[in-house]
Formats: C-alpha cells, sequence, structure tokens
C-alpha cells in the first residue's frame, strides 16, 4: 500500500462519527405511517447511490420505536439487507434497522468525501459479513472500519475531480448503451428479414432472371417428410437393437405419426417459393434425461447439458455436470453435432434461448431442462438456428410458453406445432452465410463494447484508489494537517459524550428540530 500524504491521517468509522441506528414503527399501527417523516428501506436506495423515498411516519412513530431522524447531509449506511449500499439524505429522515447513519460535521467533512469512501469502504463488508440467512455487519464491525481522511478543504477538491471524470466517464456510458441498443436492433432486423426472405434475393428471383428451373420449398418439403420418416424408423430400430428388443416385423413401423401442417390462415404471406411448415416437419424434438438421486452415481457416467450451460448462439462448456445414463439411454440422449438446444425451463424473457451443439464435448447427454431440435438432413441447420434466434429475440416463443410464478416453459408439444417459414435450400443457405456475417461482426462489436464497459469501470475504480490514496489531486501546504482536524473532532466529541441524551430523548429532539 502507497504511503499517505504527511498532512493524512487514518481513524476509524467511530473516532470521527457519531452515528445513529434505525427501526421500523409497527406496521400494525395506522397511524404510525400516516405522518409526514420521510422513512426508507434498504430497498430505497440503489448502487449508484440514489435515493427514493415513497413511506412518510409520524412522530408518535418516531417516538414509541428505535428509529432515529437524522439531519439532511447524513451518510446513510446499509449494513444488513442489501449490505453495502451507501446513500446521502438530502432532508431530515428516518430508516429501518438495516441502516446505520453518520452524522456529518460540515466543519470537518465534505459530505461526498465521506459518501465516495464509505462506498468503497463497505465493499469489505461482503467479506467480514457473519449473517447465516441475512448477510450483515455489526454496528462494532462498522465503528472500527478504517477512514482515510485528508485535510478539509482537500476533501473538497478531491470531490470535485472525481466528479468531474465521472461526469466524462457516464457520458461515454450513456454512448456505449446507445449504441448497444442500437446495436441490439440492428441485430433483431437482420434476424427478422432472414426468415421473411428480405436479407438475400429469393431462390425465386434468380432462378427468373437466370432462365433456370429451381426446387420451390413445397417439393423440398416433400421430400423432407419422406427423409423424416426413413430417419423416424432407422432411430427407432437402434432404440429397439440398443435395448436388446429387436423387432421381428414390420409391424411397428406403423406407430410413425405423420407431422400435422400449420393453420395458416393468421400466419404473413411469405416470398414466392416458400411455403410455412411446422418445426415437427422439419426435425425431430426430444425433451432431455430428468436428473434425480438414483442417476447420480453408476457404471455409465456420461457429461450433460443443462441450461447454465446454453447461452444465446453459444454453448459454455465451464461447468459440466455428469450423470449415469445405460446404453439405451446412451443411444436416446446422445449429442449428434448440428443439434440445436433450447431452454425449455427458464426466465419469461430467455424461454427458448437457442445454440447449436457443435461438438464441443464427446459423448455429451442433455437434460429435461433443455428440448433438442435435430433438423432435417435436408434443411441447413444453422438456418433452423436462425429462426429460433429469431423467435426469441422478437418475443415468439414467448407467446406459446406456459408460465409458472417464477419460470417460463416452452413446452415440446407447443414447440413441435410452431410455425416454421421453409425456403429453397439453395436460398437457405446463402441467408445463412450473409447472416452469419453480419452477426458475426454484431458479435465483435458487442465484445469491444463489453470491453469498453470494463475499461470504464475500471477508470472509475482507479480514480476512487487515487482519490483515497492522496494522487488524484497536489497536497496544499497551506491546509491544516488532518491531525490537527482529528484533535478538534475528538475534543468536540468528548464534550458531547459528557452532556450525551438518551437515544430518544435525541430522537424527540431532532424532530423538534425539524418541526
Amino acid at each position: 500500500m502507497n504511503e499517505l500524504p504527511t498532512s493524512w491521517i487514518e481513524a476509524t468509522v467511530g473516532e470521527l462519527f457519531e452515528t445513529a441506528g434505525g427501526g421500523t414503527p409497527s406496521t400494525t399501527v395506522p397511524e404510525y405511517w400516516r405522518g409526514t417523516i420521510p422513512w426508507i428501506s434498504s430497498a430505497d436506495i440503489d448502487d449508484m447511490h440514489h435515493m427514493s423515498i415513497s413511506r412518510f411516519i409520524s412522530e408518535n412513530a418516531i417516538r414509541d420505536s428505535a428509529t432515529n431522524l437524522v439531519p439532511a447531509g447524513s451518510v446513510i449506511v446499509v449494513t444488513r439487507v442489501g449490505l453495502g449500499k451507501v446513500s446521502v439524505a438530502e432532508g431530515p429522515l428516518c430508516f429501518s434497522q438495516d441502516h446505520q447513519a453518520l452524522l456529518i460535521d460540515p466543519k470537518h467533512f465534505d459530505t461526498k468525501y465521506v459518501l465516495y469512501f464509505m462506498s468503497q469502504a463497505v465493499k469489505s463488508f461482503k467479506q467480514i459479513s457473519r449473517g447465516t440467512t441475512i448477510s450483515g455487519v455489526t454496528k462494532k464491525q462498522l465503528l472500527e472500519t478504517n477512514f482515510t481522511l485528508p485535510p478539509r478543504p482537500e476533501q473538497t477538491r478531491i470531490v470535485a475531480e472525481i466528479e468531474k471524470q465521472f461526469t466524462r466517464l457516464d457520458a461515454a456510458t450513456a454512448a456505449l448503451k446507445r449504441v448497444q441498443a442500437n446495436l441490439k436492433r440492428y441485430r433483431a432486423s437482420v434476424l427478422k428479414a432472414a426468415c421473411e426472405g428480405r436479407l438475400v434475393p429469393t431462390e425465386a428471383e434468380l432462378a427468373r432472371k437466370e432462365g433456370r428451373d429451381y426446387e420451390p420449398a413445397d417439393k423440398l418439403l416433400q421430400r423432407i417428410l419422406r427423409e423424416r420418416r426413413a430417419r423416424w424408423e432407422a432411430d427407432t430400430l437402434a432404440k429397439m437393437q440398443a435395448s436388446g428388443k429387436p423387432p421381428t416385423d414390420d409391424s411397428w413401423k406403423q406407430k410413425y405419426k405423420e407431422p400435422s401442417a400449420p393453420d395458416t390462415s393468421n400466419l404473413p404471406e411469405l416470398p414466392k417459393g416458400w411455403c410455412w411448415t411446422t418445426v415437427e416437419q422439419v426435425g425431430f424434438v426430444q425433451l432431455g434425461r430428468q436428473r434425480a438421486p438414483q442417476h447420480h452415481q453408476g457404471k455409465n457416467m456420461r457429461p450433460y447439458l443443462r441450461v447454465a450451460n446454453v447461452f444465446e448462439d453459444r454453448i459454455d462448456t465451464a461447468d459440466m455436470k455428469t450423470m449415469n445414463f445405460t446404453p439405451a439411454e446412451f443411444v436416446q440422449y446422445k449429442l449428434e453435432v448440428g443439434d440445436i438446444l433450447l431452454n425449455e425451463g427458464q426466465s419469461f424473457e430467455l424461454v427458448g434461448r437457442p445454440a447449436m451443439f457443435r461438438g464441443e464435448v464427446d459423448n455429451c447427454c442433455f437434460q429435461k431442462t433443455l428440448l433438442r431440435f435435430r433438423p432435417s438432413n435436408l434443411i441447413e441447420g444453422d438456418f433452423a438456428l436462425t429462426v429460433f434466434l429469431t423467435y426469441l429475440n422478437n418475443g415468439t416463443f414467448q407467446k406459446v410458453t406456459r408460465r409458472t410464478t417464477t419460470m417460463a416453459h416452452l413446452t415440446a408439444e407447443r414447440f413441435l406445432t410452431m410455425a416454421f417459414p421453409l425456403p429453397p435450400i439453395e436460398e437457405q443457405r446463402r441467408v445463412v452465410r450473409l447472416a452469419h456475417e453480419a452477426l458475426s461482426r454484431m458479435s465483435r462489436l458487442q465484445l469491444e463494447l463489453v470491453q469498453a464497459h470494463e475499461k470504464g469501470a475500471s477508470l472509475r475504480r482507479s480514480t476512487l484508489a487515487g482519490a483515497f490514496s492522496g494522487t488524484l489531486v497536489p497536497q496544499d501546504p497551506t491546509d491544516e494537517p488532518a491531525s490537527v482536524l482529528l484533535e478538534r473532532i475528538r475534543a468536540g466529541r468528548g464534550s458531547q459524550d459528557n452532556q450525551k441524551p438518551s437515544g430518544r430523548a435525541r430522537r424527540a429532539a431532532a424532530s423538534k428540530e425539524k418541526s
């Protein structure tokens, strides 16, 4: 740690500040909550030090509870629920038991210097928190927190420099957010155009210009449906053989169910050469294997993917789990390169989040929280992924989900019947190429924006680090040293302690001062 300037000193919060605790008036007494005195809980302070006030209490509520009315300029520190948030009281107010207030004497302290310093100091609270169900620190721990104190005039110069630099960073951050919003809109427009036949020239247009024939999507669909049945038969036969029950005749083939065509009455018109199909018509859908205690160990442990591994167009293998899959189950749940996994159970805005499995993990399976879409060999898997990315971004998945209190579910039954726009195969390939190029450029730009955000956060941290080590602004040799300031604070605190009133008397006095 760098040595502090000679005019600075270190003390504890308890040495420098008088503090006041909070409390919550009884909610069973309506009169307590019909007053004009602001009262806040930890939820009323955000991570950017902003405070919102929506509840008010009466003077009787102060008298009959542990809360305190503190003056404007007090620095409010959250020490329990919402641990680590800090704000400044813009006017006299009361607060809950989740806070402690540092009472600021403007002669000794710049309020914003205390705010900025405590916003950094309280980050250590989460390491020393001794709470079990509620994370929090004691008043004693708060009072023992070290506080770096510069001379009084230098505190104000430091605050001015912090805010000058933060103003520039805020402007840069706002600009980055605008770029991100525009990027998100552009990405959504590219995906939408890809699924509506507006991203590349259609195969019908090119065939007409070039004087040649082409296979329209309705003819392609007929081939897909034939291939689909042959594939079902091959997969079903493999499962029967893996389970040790090979068929003795062809009667099992009668169990094949032809997928239903979509209801197009409310669907938009597609370009010439395209046709509407359903997810079920162009691929196979399966829900993953359910986790259960009996599968946590066994002779056939295999890695598997779950929702935590499947992000938008990206699979993260950093935290892989394993589960026992019998040989027959392995055949059923083994992922193949080109399979598309979608979040079956997720928060409402993320349900249906898709990514393609590209062989990231060998012999990998998948869990029940995911749906697997295995596309027909006669369509481009990346085109199907483009469709599903579009449905995620434009809210189509959300419209068909089943919602519970905390989760949304894209059930296999609803996913199978979703409409799917099908272009000719050559057009699919052109769409995929162009969409991939555009989305790759946007991904690179998005990464640059994330890095810029991180750089901004780093600059904020370095600004505050310099502020509290004495390197942000130069020292003025004419400033009164902080050691003299500390002695004056101690002298004043000592005389106050000799005639310090009770907590209830202090609350009544503060209330009287407000009125």
